[in-house]
This record gives C-alpha cells, sequence and structure tokens, in this order.
C-alpha cells in the first residue's frame, strides 16, 4: 500500500483540473449571457454545492476509484456503468485537447512565434510519453503548480480591483447597458449552459479517492467549491468593469492575460500566461492519469478489448495512453482547436456523466439502503441538480446544435465498441447461427471464422465468476443469476460460503442452489465451503488460488456491523 494523498496532495491533483476552467469560462459565459455572466457563474456554484452532497453520499458509500462508472456498475445494469465510462473517457478527451489548447494559446500570447496547432500536438504527445514511461502525477509539483496558480489569481484579481476603483466605472455602466438577446432570463440560462464547462475536474477527485487518506475526499470537494465559486463569478464581474464587451469576444482565447495587461502591465500579463500555461498542462496530465486508470478497470471488467491491458517494462498500459492520443488529435483536426466548439462537445459529455452520477445517487438510495455512508443527500437537493444538469445539457444543445453532432460523431463508434464487447456472446451466438445456414459447401474462410468464433465464445464462457454468501435465501440467488445472464456472458459460477471453524452454512443453502441448478440449466453451478474469516485476505488468497481476478467476485450489500469498508475488499463487485 503507498503512501495515501493529504488534504493538500489531492486537492492539488483535482484542484489544477477545475481551476484551469477560471482561465476560459468567463469568456464563455459573457459571450452568451452579457453584463449577467458574473450571475450565471453564482447559479453555477449553487448547483455544484448541492453536487458536493451528492458525491459525498455515493463516494462514502462506495469509495472506489472509477467515478460515475463505479457509482452505476455497483448499483444498476453493467450497461448503464459502460455508458458513464465512456461519456467519461470522452470527456477526458475534451478535457486534455481544451486545456492542451489553450496552454499554448497563452504561451502563444506571450511570444508569438509559437505556432499553436503543432506545438499543442507536441505538448499532448509528451504527456503521453510521460505516463507510458510510468512518471504519473507528483503530488509535490501538483502543489506547487496550484498554489502558484492561486497567488498568480489573486494578484490578477487584486490589481484589477484596485484599477477599477482608481478609474472611472464608464466601461462597467456602459456594459450594464447594452440590450441583452431575448429577455435576461433566456441570457442567465444560456449563460448558466455555457458556464457549467467551469466546473469541469469536479469529478476528478473521485477517479483517484483509494489514493486520498480517510476523510479526505469531503474536503477536496469543499475546497474545490470555494476555489470555483470565489474567482469564477468575480473574475467575469472584473472582465466587465474593465473591458467592453465586444472586446472579450476578441480576446477570449487568452481574456486573463489580456486583463492582466490592463491592470498591472506586462508582466502581470507574463505572469497569467506562465500561470495559464502550467495550470493547463497539469490538467492535461490529469487526463492522462485518470483516463488510463478507466480505461485499465473498462477492459478488465471486458467492455473495452484485452489487448489494452498489454503493459510494457515499467508495467504501464501503453496502448491505452497511444489510442487517447491519436483520439485526441483527432478531435484537434476535426474542430481545428476551436475553444466554442471544444467546449461544446465537453461540456455535453461532462454533463451526462454529472447527470449519470446523480441517477447513481438515486439508485444507491433505492438499492443500497442498508450500505454505510458518511453524509446523505436531500432527495430535493438531488432531483434539483439533476434538473439543473439536464437544463444545461438541453441549453448547449439549443446554443450549438451542431456541436451535437460532433459529440455524436466520438460517441457512436465508442458506444458501439463498448456495447459489442459487452453483447459479444449474442452476437457470436447469431454469427454461428448463420454459419449454420449457409449450404454445406462452405469455403475455407468460413470454416476459420466459424473456428475463430467458436473459441472466442468458449473463452468468454469459461471465465468463472465467484458470488460469496453463508445465509441468502433463494430469492435473492435467484437475482444473482438474473444479474449474470444479464451483465455477463460466462456460464460458470461458484457460490462459495466462507465459515469459521466449527460453523456451518444455512441449513436450506445447498438444497437452494441445487433448486437454482435445475433453473438455470445453461449456468454450471459449483458449491464451495470454504474455511477461514472472509475479509481482503481471503479474497485475495481466493483469487490467487483460483486464478479469478476480483473484479470478477460478488457479494451482497453489506450492512453497518460488517467488518470491514467495501474499498478493503479491492474490485469486489456489489450486485444484491
Amino acid at each position: 500500500m503507498g503512501k495515501k494523498l493529504n488534504q493538500l496532495e489531492a486537492t492539488a491533483i483535482c484542484g489544477n483540473d477545475i481551476s484551469s476552467s477560471c482561465l476560459y469560462v468567463s469568456a464563455l459565459a459573457i459571450l452568451y449571457a452579457g453584463q449577467y455572466a458574473w450571475v450565471s457563474l453564482l447559479i453555477v456554484s449553487a448547483v455544484l454545492f448541492l453536487f458536493r452532497k451528492i458525491y459525498g453520499e455515493v463516494v462514502g458509500a462506495l469509495p472506489l476509484n472509477g467515478g460515475a462508472y463505479n457509482a452505476l456498475l455497483n448499483t444498476t445494469k453493467k450497461s448503464t456503468a459502460s455508458l458513464a465510462a465512456t461519456l467519461t473517457v470522452l470527456s477526458y478527451m475534451a478535457t486534455a485537447v481544451i486545456s492542451a489548447s489553450e496552454a499554448i494559446k497563452y504561451m502563444h500570447s506571450i511570444w508569438h512565434i509559437i505556432p499553436v496547432l503543432p506545438v499543442t500536438i507536441g505538448l499532448l504527445f509528451l504527456f503521453m510519453v510521460l505516463v507510458i514511461r510510468g512518471i504519473g502525477e507528483s503530488s509535490k509539483v501538483a502543489i506547487a503548480i496550484f498554489l502558484f496558480h492561486l497567488i498568480s489569481l489573486t494578484l490578477l484579481c487584486g490589481f484589477c480591483i484596485y484599477y477599477f476603483f482608481t478609474n472611472d466605472f464608464a466601461i462597467l455602466i456602459s456594459n450594464f447597458k447594452m440590450p441583452v438577446n431575448g429577455s435576461v432570463v433566456q441570457a442567465l440560462f444560456f449563460g448558466f449552459s455555457a458556464a457549467m464547462l467551469g466546473i469541469s475536474g469536479f469529478e476528478s477527485s473521485a477517479n483517484y479517492v483509494e489514493e486520498q487518506k480517510p476523510g479526505v475526499f469531503p474536503k477536496t470537494l469543499r475546497n474545490m467549491w470555494i476555489v470555483v465559486s470565489v474567482f469564477n463569478p468575480l473574475i467575469a464581474f472584473l472582465a466587465l468593469a474593465l473591458i467592453p464587451i465586444p472586446v472579450v469576444g476578441n480576446n477570449q482565447e487568452a481574456l486573463l492575460s489580456f486583463l492582466g495587461n490592463i491592470s498591472g502591465g506586462n508582466w502581470l500579463s507574463f505572469l497569467v500566461g506562465i500561470d495559464a500555461t502550467l495550470v493547463l498542462s497539469g490538467a492535461v496530465l490529469t487526463s492522462f492519469v485518470g483516463v488510463g486508470g478507466l480505461m485499465e478497470r473498462m477492459a478488465l471488467d471486458r467492455i473495452l478489448p484485452n489487448i489494452l491491458l498489454k503493459k510494457n517494462k515499467n508495467k504501464r498500459s501503453y496502448l491505452i495512453y497511444i489510442l487517447f492520443f491519436v483520439l485526441c488529435i483527432s478531435i484537434l483536426f476535426v474542430t481545428e482547436g476551436n475553444l466554442a466548439k471544444l467546449a461544446g462537445v465537453y461540456t455535453i459529455s461532462f454533463l451526462s456523466v454529472m447527470a449519470l452520477f446523480g441517477i447513481g445517487n438515486l439508485l444507491l438510495k433505492v438499492n443500497r439502503k442498508k450500505l454505510p455512508r458518511p453524509e446523505k443527500s436531500s432527495w430535493f437537493a438531488l432531483f434539483i441538480a439533476i434538473l439543473a444538469v439536464l437544463s444545461a445539457i438541453v441549453g448547449n444543445i439549443i446554443l450549438n446544435p451542431s456541436y451535437l453532432l460532433i459529440f455524436l460523431e466520438y460517441l457512436t463508434p465508442a458506444i458501439l465498441i463498448v456495447y459489442f464487447m459487452l453483447y459479444r456472446n449474442y452476437i457470436y451466438k447469431r454469427v454461428l447461427l448463420w454459419l449454420a445456414n449457409i449450404p454445406s459447401n462452405k469455403t475455407s474462410f468460413l470454416k476459420t471464422i466459424n473456428r475463430f468464433v467458436k473459441y472466442r465464445l468458449n473463452l468468454l464462457r469459461n471465465q468463472q465468476f465467484v458470488f460469496f454468501t453463508k445465509k441468502d435465501n433463494v430469492a435473492i440467488l435467484n437475482n444473482v443469476m438474473l444479474y449474470m445472464r444479464k451483465n455477463e456472458p460466462t456460464r460458470r459460477l461458484k457460490i462459495v460460503a466462507v465459515l469459521r471453524k466449527g460453523e456451518k452454512a444455512a441449513t436450506n443453502l445447498i438444497k437452494d442452489i441445487e433448486v437454482l441448478d435445475r433453473a438455470y440449466p445453461d449456468i454450471e453451478i459449483e458449491y464451495i465451503e470454504e474455511f477461514g474469516v472472509f475479509g481482503p485476505e481471503k479474497i485475495k488468497e481466493l483469487s490467487k488460488r483460483w486464478n479469478i481476478p476480483t473484479n470478477f467476485m460478488f457479494i451482497g450489500s453489506p450492512g453497518d456491523k460488517f467488518a470491514y469498508r467495501v474499498q478493503e475488499l479491492g474490485d469486489v463487485r456489489l450486485i444484491i
């Protein structure tokens, strides 16, 4: 077990991601909400406050890496969890491209000789090489970048406030007198929809919760909320106080550097440009590290091709990072590095993940009532939060219908690959049926396909799964069988009762298993009584002895008196 992250370290890693949005979200909000941008950003802050409890409840109950994917995997169907995972990967992809592109644009604002597109590709390539070589996120480097970023933003805001009060208020008054497109409510709604990009990165902390010390996770949520609640509305207001709205649009790609130049001169503009480059680069690294862990989990759970797990000498799944780099480059060329297009793609995918996380909280309340959790969100707050996120998705689609097409261009093939992996058991059977109906004079090519499909089908069906039980009745065990049928292509299940010395399993358990064996003739059920103490050590021992990964092992939802926390059991899945 490696060293766990403390509050500052954990906050710095996710803080670099979410606080990097301060560099571009104000310009987007002003673009759509005009003089009411700061109000839209305050509304975003209120929605984020509700999500603090939602994330706190879900991750408190299921403190495992994986974010929305993990939440849904343990509360509903694997196909729904797979959708969340696919959207999260797409979200990471857009994060990496936006952050890399903006980092280089800020650098370009300092040194105009730098070509934006080639250097953006170079930055993405650099981080791909770093993570493949095994250089992950260093908490010390993350802390240095995060603190430098907070100091830079504080300096910028301080100089802007001083400049504002030592000059007349003519620009602010002029901006507030400008007519809005449509009504004020409409401006606020569209500004809110676009400004929801400002909380991108809030989900990052949930993806490495297992590496954090106990009690740190909710503090990272609080700290992130404070940062974006203070800086995002304040920077938007100061931009409106110092810059005419039409000029904001002309400088949206490096707005903070422009603000720094007006309020403090070239040195402050230079400082903001350096800070932007650093913190946005940190967000690129966060994307690579986060997507690596998530896609590894997806491959282990057999919803991405197993070949992606191939490792180099540094024990890194290098094919995942190469694939991610190629996808990032492709979206960079499709959108031509346009911030608004990239933000549109990212916002839809990111907000979809947020909505699915809210739904995961809803399912946790309904399906996992007994699971202990340190805090709970109220039903009212949960519904308001989900409704707000769904409204923001609709708002972004109305604002930019074409961006939905770009989003679907990437989501559709990704979903097809994932759902092929999920349902390939049925697809293989249909292919075999189709081959069987072809006349007997089959070509050698068709015979080869037939042999290959049968081989792949046998591999899927022969993978063993384990369900740990001791006192469960036939109704609960039947739910286990139904879950297996719906979510896993395997046809081999070990039902294991871990018993202490002198202890006996429930008298009806063997009879119930015999009933299930007759009810599900297509699934080979093996009942095993294993002596010892059920816990992390026993799970590891059985996993090694039987050569069954822990993510292919299931338990029912534990109650308050269970001796271990869920995360201590590894990747064991809750299915009842």
